[in-house]
């Protein structure tokens, strides 16, 4: 059952999730292309920068959270069930999408960003594999 619900909303949810990455959450076009490449580094900066814990959780946890679901794409992609090859794709699909930020310009190409989006992947594969053990007849 949990499937075929998730067949039907990981399409919609994705390019909704595209939508918030190159023109959500007031992006405007940057005067010039940036990319961030100090791993965890520029993540610690920006929480020590900002005085508003909603920007804190909105970011950084967003930028875990709102990749949960792709920890489930081996329901739809049979090859995506083992974690080497879903975070192979993974990381070959957000590299991109970030490079395509860094090219338009609406947004900022960080390697921050694929290491927190990978690791929201891969509590989603966990997710994933908690639910089909222990709940297989509900999956």
């Amino acid at each position: 059952m949990l499937k075929k619900i998730y067949k039907f909303i990981i399409v919609p949810y994705t390019l909704f999730l595209l939508y918030l990455m190159f023109l959500g959450m007031g992006r405007f076009q940057y005067d010039e292309n940036i990319v961030r490449i100090k791993p965890i580094l520029s993540t610690i900066e920006f929480i020590e920068g900002t005085i508003r814990w909603e920007d804190i959780i909105r970011i950084v946890l967003g930028n875990v959270v709102m990749f949960i679901p792709f920890g489930f794409l081996g329901w739809i992609f049979p090859k995506l069930k083992e974690l080497k090859s879903l975070l192979f794709s993974f990381i070959s699909a957000i590299v991109i999408v970030e490079a395509l930020q860094y090219f338009t310009r609406m947004g900022i190409c960080e390697i921050d960003d694929i290491i927190l989006n990978t690791f929201g992947v891969y509590l989603g594969f966990l997710m994933c594999m908690f639910l089909e053990n222990k709940f297989s007849r509900f999956v």
